[in-house]
């Protein structure tokens, strides 16, 4: 009977050793650390690295050995130990104490950290042949690696810039790589001194000569690469001149130039920020607070239009003056709406002949069903419906009166008009007797 098929066997990832130039047990002591700590320890190009172990293959830390100055064999003071296991590395911004456990290991380490320096292999040390010939072989590497790399001070900026950086941050070098200026495959070195308080530039031309780099002076330096061009110039200098390196550091608050009113000048102002810097969700603890509800304004009762009268039925509004633009109290509603308020128009009342036995009378129009009481209700309510009580009694009454003394002009006008064609029938059918025929 066949076997069940076992599942696949996943073979698990070899963590590879780096490969270093050099490496051994080192312990070491920093400026911050009250005693030595012992690591693994492995030398690849200008870099020192620390393992917990010689079976890692991650780095707990590491060393730069770009900011190199000196290396001493001084011993710590009051040390029991042999002052030979001991040698100092220092650095433009601090200095690391190390401790090994022979003199041969302490020559070796000092020999390699010279010959990835200094890029040559160092002939003041206590060495045996076959360790010569191991720090040739660094070398040989290191000339490749570097050859196939920018230094950090290459940077790509014009003649004018270059020389503004090494002014403004003095604190991070006074070397600098920029880009030719004749367009070519060269590069240019721009450095910057101070000679008795006055700073001193110097601009120098490196030409590219197939593979290799040619420093342009009066007795021209071949270079295998660019960092040689450097390491040229630290080393004729004895370390005066420094490679520049910008450091990137990120402001933490946002700023902004702002011209000041009274004398003109530019000053550089931080706003504070705000608790809400943009809309979305967010937990009640932490987040933004929520905006209050805008309230929603009622509409003031003046501003509300009469309810519409019902076309059916045969009502009589009112003819009322309107009113005059020029008030003295802000409540009174405006003339403009109240103008789109047209009255309804009411029918003519219909002619009545004049009959010549009988003289015509012109009696009182009033709406039809409704007694003169009523309809007189009516125009008043009306006129408190367009004009509320509220606030406006004085600008009610003064119109009330106006209709009163209106209505009344007119009951007399028709009363005259009434009384003037009764007496003119009458006086035309005594006169004229031929009309009844």
């Amino acid at each position: 009977m066949a076997s069940a098929l076992s599942p696949p066997q996943v073979l698990k990832p070899k963590y590879v050793l780096p490969s270093h130039y050099h490496e051994s047990f080192l312990e070491k002591k920093g400026p911050r650390d009250r005693d030595f700590k012992k690591f693994w320890a492995g030398l690849r190009g200008l870099t020192l690295y620390f393992y917990n172990s010689n079976r890692d293959s991650q780095h707990v830390e590491k060393l730069d050995l770009g900011a190199f100055v000196k290396l001493t064999d001084e011993a710590p003071w009051g040390s029991p130990h042999d002052p030979s296991t001991h040698f100092n590395l220092v650095l433009r911004n601090q200095e690391i104490k190390f401790k090994v456990e022979s003199l041969e290991s302490r020559e070796m380490w000092k020999g390699f950290i010279l010959t990835v320096v200094e890029l040559r292999v160092p002939s003041n040390l206590t060495l045996l042949p076959g360790h010569l010939y191991m720090m040739a072989e660094a070398l040989a590497k290191e000339e490749a690696r570097r050859a196939l790399e920018t230094p950090s001070c290459f940077i790509k900026v014009s003649r004018l810039d270059a020389q503004l950086l090494l002014e403004r941050y003095p604190e991070c070098g006074n070397l600098l790589l920029r880009p030719s200026g004749d367009n070519t495959d060269g590069v240019s070195v721009t450095t910057r001194q101070t000679l008795n308080g006055t700073p001193v530039i110097r601009h120098y031309k490196v030409k590219r000569e197939g593979l290799k780099y040619v420093i342009d002076v009066e007795e021209p330096v071949p270079c295998a690469s660019l960092q040689a061009v450097v390491d040229y110039f630290v080393l004729q200098t004895k370390n005066a001149l420094v490679p520049f390196l910008l450091d990137e550091d990120y402001e933490k608050v946002l700023g902004y130039t702002e011209a000041d009113k009274e004398n003109g000048e530019s000053v550089w102002v931080a706003p504070s920020v705000p608790e809400v810097l943009c809309p979305g969700p967010a937990s009640p603890a932490s987040g933004p607070k929520q905006l209050p509800p805008v309230p929603v304004m009622p509409v003031p009762r003046q501003h509300k239009l009469p309810p519409l009268l019902n076309p059916d039925e045969n009502y009589v509004i009112p003819i009322g003056d309107t009113p005059a633009a020029d008030y003295e109290n802000g409540d009174v509603p405006s003339p403009a709406w109240l103008g789109a308020l047209k009255p309804k128009k009411c029918h003519p009342a219909p002619k009545v002949q004049a009959k010549p036995t009988k003289p015509p009378t012109a009696p009182k129009p009033e709406p039809k069903g409704l007694p003169s009481s009523l309809a007189k209700k009516l125009a008043v309510s009306s006129a408190q419906a367009l004009f509320p009580t509220t606030g406006l009694a004085s600008v009610t009454a003064e119109l009330e009166e106006k209709l009163q003394r209106r209505r009344a002009l007119e009951h007399s006008a028709e009363l005259a008009g009434g009384q003037q064609a009764n007496l003119g029938a009458w006086h035309v059918s005594h006169v004229d007797p031929s009309s009844q025929n």
